[in-house]
């Protein structure tokens, strides 16, 4: 009945009665009308159908309302965050009882510019994660201030579930039971230590994404039992490359190392590339406790002062890591590359390496851009060049073929030995970390391709095209600013993307322009469908060279070893996988996310504790969003703050929606996106995570 409902309503071009649902079904009696009815309610609870007021049914994709995410704020008002569409905003007085983390229904009542409104009409789910607050006594009871302001919800704990929690201790509670309104009863279910204690501020964001940082007793009983050298057993099949110049580039402090390269020219001039990936799933046998903790982690998660690995520490940074001059298991995929970038032949196997080296990015820039080589690089030399000339092939290659750079700076934190910190800078991103980048690419596609013509199931890492409204909506805004670009937004292409970026890198704003194209994009996940990779222009690609930290490229090489090592492609084993991987994928695309915002808020945090150092210091900085209610200032290292339009004082400034500038009422004055400004730091809040700037010259440019 389910699938002819939705072909009834999909065919008409308004909303339909259960009458008229009923007559086109012809269904004439009260039972069939019974079933209608339980029908459509379960349509309606699954979000197929939609109810109007007048208790008409149309198709919920056709009407004027939207599902997604409640991303709340702590002032009262929200963003609806709509997967591959435009985030709706959503003010205080039309939130309608939703809180920060809800799945609801968004009603869209007007554009302005480029930002959608809307009303909460519905909460479709409210999933309460982990909650992290700090405990105190309140007349003898218990309560929690929840470190996310952005939850409005009260938290109380009964006398016996407090754990021993005392004030001012951070602590992970459990909601056991709604109360009244937006109250419920809570158990402290972990003590996380007292909120001045080092390190505690960066554990309680953790443990707000539900981010494990412990591993269970069975699951290091597993790793007890592995071993902590490659056994002559397990050489057995294996490709021996230990004669082999294999070696490693990573950051100066990378312990977890899953990728080493190599490079030779052969008879016909071609490049032979070699990139070698830690053999982990060989390890990490399928459904023992390791794999299932694995899974549920997804991923490693990268913070200021520490690692939260996805697997213990005798894995990432023992057994499985590629340390030099000791034998380790890979899987190897060899590429023959010739010189205009194409791969034309390659093998994928079974390997045992031995690393030759660890170098760093650092030693590699100085011998790759400052010809100057270190103690210990000298018989390195040549084959470093030579892969330099590899990279900017495949670099031409990919850009040619409409591969975006959006160039986006990142800023790296510094701590000290409590976990403070003590400076902010930019990530150094030279020669030697794009070389690594060009490689580590041309694997993931060259496996990728090898599996798609297979037509096996298997796990991609899929890029799908932006929104052309989003696009056009983008180039109206530029166009605001004064700037002109050409291309046909018609027929969204990856080298038409690459060309409106390169007509604007020479603007003085172009990293703020990057940000807000890159924004209007959709996100990169891990799919079983192949619908290729839009921001690189791959037609196919996946994730294989990490799979020390990230779970979906261990499960790439577990495929891999089934259908290339093991040649197990019957009937069975693909209905298993086929089975298996939309669900694999769709955990490790989430997983993925909420690392992403807890590195993000762990990073906004430690910005605002360096800023509570230089409280009344001047900076120059560049405005970067412009809203009703203040301007958004960037500084050079990425620490962004905000001048509230309260304490712009030498005028009664007017948001012009139009423009998206700010316009002093009697001096004229100006203040648009794009803008250099000085401001002097007023305050910065660790907890809150904010940082406020005020004006420090009476001059702009």
């Amino acid at each position: 009945m389910r699938d002819s409902i939705l072909e009834i309503l999909k065919s008409s071009d308004k909303a339909l009665s259960v009458y008229e649902i009923e007559e086109k079904l012809g269904i004439n009696d009260v039972e069939g009308l019974k079933d209608l009815l339980k029908e459509l309610n379960l349509m309606e609870d699954c979000l197929d159908v939609y109810r109007t007021n007048k208790n008409n049914y149309m198709l919920f994709n056709n009407s004027h309302l939207k599902v997604g995410k409640m991303i709340g704020n702590k002032k009262g008002y929200g963003f609806v965050d709509i997967e591959g569409d435009e985030d709706v905003f959503v003010a205080a007085s039309n939130m309608n009882g939703a809180i920060h983390g809800d799945k609801v229904i968004v009603e869209i009542t007007s554009k302005k510019g480029l930002e959608l409104e809307g009303r909460i009409v519905k909460i479709v789910d409210r999933k309460f994660k982990q909650m992290v607050g700090e405990f105190y006594y309140e007349k003898g009871i218990g309560h929690i201030k929840l470190d996310d302001e952005k939850v409005k919800l009260d938290i109380v704990i009964d006398k016996n579930k407090t754990m021993g929690a005392m004030d001012g201790h951070k602590v992970l509670v459990k909601i056991c039971q709604k109360l009244q309104g937006n109250c419920y009863k809570a158990e402290v279910i972990k003590i996380l230590g007292h909120k001045n204690d080092p390190g505690v501020d960066i554990l309680s964001i953790v443990n707000k994404y539900g981010i494990n940082d412990v591993f269970s007793d069975e699951v290091m009983n597993e790793v007890d039992k592995l071993p902590n050298e490659v056994l002559p057993e397990e050489l057995v099949g294996r490709r021996d490359l230990r004669d082999v110049e294999i070696f490693t580039i990573d950051g100066d402090d990378t312990k977890d190392i899953d990728d080493a390269i190599s490079i030779e020219i052969l008879a016909n001039n071609n490049y032979k590339l070699g990139v070698h990936i830690a053999d982990v799933s060989y390890y990490v046998k399928e459904n023992s406790k390791l794999d299932e903790e694995a899974y549920d982690r997804g991923t490693s998660v990268y913070l200021a002062d520490r690692v939260i690995p996805m697997l213990p520490h005798k894995l990432s940074n023992g057994i499985c890591s590629l340390n030099p001059g000791v034998d380790r298991l890979a899987i190897t995929c060899e590429m023959e590359i010739n010189h205009k970038g194409e791969v034309v032949n390659y093998d994928i196997y079974e390997s045992v390496i031995r690393s030759r080296k660890q170098m760093t990015y650092k030693c590699v820039n100085k011998i790759l851009e400052e010809n100057i080589v270190p103690d210990g690089y000298e018989e390195f030399v040549d084959s470093l060049k030579k892969m330099l000339e590899l990279s900017k092939i495949l670099r031409e290659s990919k850009v040619k073929r409409g591969c975006i750079d959006f160039n986006i700076d990142e800023a790296k934190i510094i701590v000290n030995d409590k976990g403070e910190a003590i400076d902010v800078v930019l990530r150094n991103r030279g020669v030697g970390e794009k070389l690594i980048e060009d490689f580590m690419i041309a694997a993931n596609e060259t496996v990728a391709t090898c599996i798609n013509y297979m037509e096996l199931p298997f796990v991609y890492r899929v890029h799908g095209e932006p929104n052309e409204e989003k696009i056009n909506n983008f180039l109206k805004f530029i166009s605001i600013l004064g700037y002109k670009v050409n291309g046909k937004i018609s027929e969204i292409t990856p080298r038409e993307m690459q060309k409106i970026l390169g007509q604007l890198s020479d603007k003085p704003e172009f990293s703020i322009l990057s940000k807000l194209l890159l924004r209007s994009m959709q996100k990169a996940v891990y799919d079983k469908n192949n619908i290729g990779h839009f921001g690189i222009a791959s037609k196919c690609y996946t994730h294989f060279t990490s799979p020390i930290r990230r779970y979906p490229d261990t499960t790439v090489h577990r495929l891999l070893r089934t259908y290339l090592f093991q040649h197990k492609i019957d009937e069975d084993t693909m209905e298993y996988w086929d089975t298996k991987l939309p669900f694999l994928t769709e955990h490790a695309s989430a997983k993925e996310r909420d690392s992403i915002e807890c590195e993000r808020e762990v990073d906004d945090m430690k910005k605002a504790e360096y800023m509570e150092k230089h409280i009344g210091e001047e900076f120059d900085g560049m405005i970067n969003s412009i809203m009703s209610f203040g301007i958004f200032v960037e500084l050079p290292n990425l620490v962004e703050g905000l001048i509230k339009i309260d304490d712009l004082v030498d005028d009664d400034y007017v948001f012009d929606e139009a423009t998206f500038s700010l316009r002093g009422v009697h001096n004229k004055r100006g203040f648009r996106l794009g803008d250099k400004v000085r401001v002097k730091v007023k305050a910065a809040n660790k907890e809150a995570k904010t940082v406020d700037f005020v004006i420090a010259e009476e001059s702009h440019e």
